[in-house]
């Protein structure tokens, strides 16, 4: 009941859990019924610093300035936990904070979603998305007036709230696919909310029975103010289409895949949207798939395609020899984009996309040759949970790959990459694990985004320790421990494991972080941390 569980919103997983066990759950099911703020205050996104969607701004750079941060490289050592946060009936706490305007915006895995205040933790409302939330918020100036915060569901459903109250203003489903779902972060640009959809499908492709595969990924164009569909481009340009049976009887379709798994990347100079895919489910195999495409941001169409990884058709469980028969006969190695393409700057002034796949290769391209590869850096080792997995980020200088790399002899580890010559400049081995070795879900495997301030990048593992490294040499700075239980200011028990998925957020001398994430090679957990200075 995964998958159906997974798509259901907070009270009807709540029903079904009860009804299943046959015990009343005594938390209300947003976890909000103490640690109310005593007074509402309107929100002003212009009042302090911020960090607004999955990559602080339109380009996916994940480098925080020195005046928003907040936050010397000399203070982080003087960093205490300040609060915590605990989200209900979640095993996973794996959507990444937005900070602005003095509060934390955050989804859960029930599909709550919370205003918080950013130095108490106190609730200044919560809103029950139709399923689980996993990407940040992005916040927005409305035309009417005032300020709206919009994110995605499990369901594929877009949403914009009013900043100030948590007021729905509008929701759009952006794909009918009864497997899509948004995990990547939309962006926001110009009055558009640009949505990338991906799917469960990958993994129901793993039932024999399961008649593979229709979905097909997408990026749309909402209007900000009303949600309306500005224009829609699918990565495959035509519906999958019956290419026989299978031996169990279930008819085959075809093409399908090439998710949009992580938020896109503006090109304002250029007017493209970049977006990076995932793999196809099934053949034939598109040239679409494992690459980076960009968009034209006026109609959407597809303007050049990057592909890294070609003939990669593959659904959960296919391996070479594989018994099952939704798999290709020459199954893929699985290796996605789960990284969002970043747009930087050299300092010799050029612009360049770089980007980390689950392959262990990070690239370089050449945004004005449609997408030429520049350079190529070798980093991990790659499979389906290796390689560079959530988010890579840059500085002035280099660019930084943390490696996930689960299953292999020696996960872990992290890059930095001159950006002008794809060269080393410095490489930090795996840290010595700070949980059970040899249990489940402990290893020093890095799948988590991570974040850079200038001298520092933090980076959680999945031992469930977030690390500081020095940005001149690699060196570990400065750590916290996220394992273990937490005493929380809305009364939820809830303890930090594993990190995977989210990056940590600094914002007005603040730091905020997620910790614990089921599956995938995790180990379960449900807070929020937010630390700051005495």
């Amino acid at each position: 009941m995964r998958l159906q569980g997974s798509r259901l919103g907070g009270a009807e997983r709540r029903a079904v859990a009860e009804y299943l066990s046959g015990h009343k759950i005594g938390v209300d099911v947003a976890g909000a019924a103490t640690g109310r703020c005593p007074s509402q205050t309107k929100f002003d996104l212009q009042s302090g610093p911020a960090w607004n969607g999955w990559g602080r701004e339109p380009t996916n750079t994940r480098f925080q300035t020195e005046e928003q941060a907040g936050l010397t490289v000399e203070q982080v050592p003087r960093l205490k936990l300040k609060w915590a946060f605990g989200y209900p009936d979640a095993t996973s706490a794996w959507a990444q904070p937005s900070v602005a305007g003095g509060r934390v915006f955050v989804g859960s895995h029930n599909g709550t979603v919370y205003s918080l205040d950013a130095k108490t933790g106190c609730i200044y409302w919560t809103f029950g998305a139709d399923g689980g939330v996993r990407n940040a918020m992005v916040i927005g100036r409305r035309a009417r007036g005032g300020y709206a915060v919009y994110f995605g569901d499990s369901n594929a459903t877009a949403y914009a709230l009013d900043a100030s109250t948590g007021r729905k203003l509008w929701s759009r489903k952006v794909d009918d696919h009864p497997l899509a779902r948004i995990t990547g972060s939309p962006t926001l640009y110009q009055g558009r909310l640009y949505v990338p959809v991906a799917s469960y499908e990958e993994a129901a492709g793993g039932d024999p029975h399961y008649p593979c595969c229709t979905f097909r990924g997408s990026l749309s164009a909402l209007n900000a103010e009303t949600g309306a569909v500005v224009w829609k481009t699918f990565t495959l340009p035509e519906p999958a289409k019956p290419r026989g049976k299978n031996p169990e009887g279930a008819t085959l379709y075809g093409p399908a895949g090439v998710g949009i798994w992580s938020s896109p990347a503006i090109d304002a100079k250029r007017k493209l949207v970049y977006a990076s895919t995932g793999n196809a489910f099934a053949e034939p195999q598109p040239p679409t798939s494992d690459a980076v495409l960009a968009f034209d941001l006026a109609n959407g169409k597809i303007k050049w395609i990057r592909q890294a990884t070609p003939k990669d058709v593959w659904v959960t469980g296919c391996r070479a020899g594989s018994s099952n028969p939704n798999c290709s006969e020459d199954p893929g190695p699985d290796f996605d984009f789960g990284n969002p393409p970043i747009l930087t700057t050299l300092p010799n002034r050029k612009d360049v996309i770089v980007i980390g796949q689950k392959s262990g290769v990070g690239y370089a391209l050449d945004p004005d040759a449609e997408g030429e590869i520049l350079w190529q850096y070798r980093a991990g080792q790659g499979s389906t949970l290796g390689g560079m997995e959530w988010g890579s980020a840059v500085d002035a200088n280099n660019v930084y790959f943390p490696v996930s790399d689960m299953y292999a002899a020696q996960p872990g580890g992290l890059h930095a990459v001159n950006l002008i010559t794809g060269q080393r400049a410095w490489f930090a081995p795996p840290v010595k694990p700070r949980c059970v070795e040899g249990s489940s879900g402990c290893s020093a495997a890095q799948s988590a985004a991570i974040t850079v301030i200038p001298g520092l990048i933090f980076s959680g593992a999945n031992d469930g320790v977030l690390r500081a490294y020095s940005s001149k040499d690699g060196s570990v700075f400065w750590e916290f421990n996220t394992n273990g239980e937490f005493k929380t200011v809305n009364g939820v028990p809830a303890k930090g494991a594993s990190m995977i998925g989210p990056g940590p957020v600094i914002a007005g001398g603040m730091l905020f972080v997620n910790s614990g994430y089921a599956g995938y090679g995790g180990r379960s957990g449900n807070v929020l941390l937010a630390l700051g200075l005495e």
